[in-house]
C-alpha cells in the first residue's frame, strides 16, 4: 500500500483530502466529522491494525487511498432500494467500495439479498460494515459519511465505484482462518438474523439450548461451504430463556453449517491464509471479533492493516474474515 495509507491524524488526513486524492476513512464519529469535505466516502468504528499492530483510538483515522482509476471515481450515498442495483450500476472493468451501517434496514436487506442482486459476483464488491465502540451500543449509532457533501447517514450505504485502466483489473479475496471442526451438521428451517429452532445431524432441536447444553464456545462462529469458499456466521448473543440465538449475518435456510475448530495463533493462522502471490492490497478490513476474541489490542498483527469492523464485505457479508482487494496488471 502507498506509504500515506494508515492511521493517520486528523491534520495529516485533513492534507490529504485538501490535496484532492480520493479515499476511505475509517474512524470514531468525533474524529470524521473533524475532516474537510473532499473526495472520500467514510464510516464510523474505533478500532484498528495500524503499523504499531492493535489499536482502539478515537482520535486518529484510517486512510485507505484509491490512486489507480480510469476516470474520477463517483462517489455517493445510496438509500435502501438502491442497493439491489449497485453490481448491474458498477463500471464494467473496475470495483465497488461499500461501506454500510450497522444494525440498520440497509444492513439487514443486503445481508439478506446480497446474493441474489444482478450481476453479483461478476463485478467486483468490498467493503464494510460501520460500528461504534463496543461500550457505546445502544447509545450511539453507527454512521456512514459521503465526504463530498459531509453528510452523515445511519441508514445509507456510502459508495465508491472506480473504473480501472484496461490494462488493469481488480480482484476480492477473502482470507478466514476458520475451518468447520468435526461436529454434527446444523441447518436451519429459515433465513434470518436470529434462530431458534434448527436441525443438529436431522434431529430436531432448539439452537440455543443445543450450545449451552455442549458448551460450545460461542466466540466461535458458524462455518458453511458457499460454492467452495468458507463462508463464517458469527453469534452475537444466546438468549436460553427465550430459546433464541441471534446472529452478526444471516443464517439461510438449508444451508449446512458446523461449529468452526479454535484457533491456536491468530496472527500465525491469518498469514498462513493469505493468498500466495498477494500483491499490497488497495483495501483491506478485518473483524472486530477477531480483534477481541484475539486480543489484539497493542500486539503485533500482521502486515496489513484496516478497520476492524462490524462485518466484512466480500461480495456478500462476511464475519470473522479479512476483506481484501488488489489492483493486478
Amino acid at each position: 500500500m502507498n506509504q500515506q495509507n494508515g492511521l493517520l491524524t486528523i491534520a495529516e488526513a485533513s492534507t490529504l483530502i485538501e490535496s484532492g486524492h480520493f479515499m476511505s476513512i475509517a474512524g470514531d464519529e468525533t474524529a470524521l466529522r473533524k475532516l474537510p469535505p473532499g473526495h472520500w466516502i467514510g464510516g464510523t468504528i474505533p478500532y484498528f491494525i495500524g503499523s504499531e499492530g492493535g489499536v482502539t483510538t478515537k482520535d486518529r483515522v484510517y486512510v485507505q487511498l484509491i490512486e489507480c482509476f480510469a476516470q474520477p471515481p463517483r462517489l455517493s450515498l445510496r438509500a435502501t432500494d438502491e442497493l439491489p442495483a449497485i453490481c448491474h450500476e458498477a463500471p464494467d472493468n473496475g470495483y465497488t467500495l461499500l461501506i454500510i451501517p450497522a444494525f440498520s434496514e440497509a444492513h439487514r436487506l443486503f445481508a439478506e439479498n446480497a446474493p441474489n442482486y444482478e450481476e453479483m459476483y461478476m463485478k467486483p464488491l468490498v467493503g464494510w460494515i460501520a460500528g461504534v465502540h463496543l461500550a457505546e451500543l445502544g447509545t450511539r449509532k453507527p454512521l456512514v459519511v459521503l465526504g463530498e457533501t459531509l453528510e452523515f447517514s445511519d441508514d445509507k450505504a456510502a459508495v465508491i465505484d472506480v473504473a480501472l485502466p484496461d490494462h488493469r483489473y481488480a480482484q476480492v479475496e477473502i482470507v478466514n482462518p476458520f475451518r468447520a471442526a468435526p461436529t454434527p451438521a446444523i441447518r436451519f428451517p429459515t433465513s434470518g438474523f436470529s434462530a431458534g429452532a434448527c436441525e443438529i445431524d436431522g434431529q430436531a432441536r432448539n439452537f440455543a439450548e443445543y450450545l449451552v447444553s455442549h458448551q460450545l464456545d460461542s466466540r466461535l462462529p458458524l462455518v458453511a461451504d458457499y460454492c467452495g469458499a468458507l463462508i463464517n456466521v458469527s453469534i452475537r448473543h444466546i438468549d436460553l430463556e427465550n430459546g433464541q440465538v441471534d446472529f452478526y449475518a444471516p443464517v439461510f435456510a438449508g444451508t449446512e453449517y458446523r461449529m468452526a475448530s479454535p484457533l491456536t495463533d491468530y496472527v500465525r493462522t491469518f498469514a498462513a491464509a493469505l493468498p500466495g502471490a498477494l500483491y499490497q492490497p488497495e483495501f483491506a478490513c478485518n473483524c472486530v471479533l477477531n480483534f477481541l476474541y484475539s486480543e489484539l489490542e497493542g500486539k503485533q498483527a500482521g502486515a496489513i492493516g484496516g478497520p476492524m469492523t462490524f462485518g466484512e464485505i466480500g461480495y456478500q457479508l462476511l464475519n470473522q474474515t479479512m476483506a481484501l482487494l488488489t489492483i493486478g496488471e
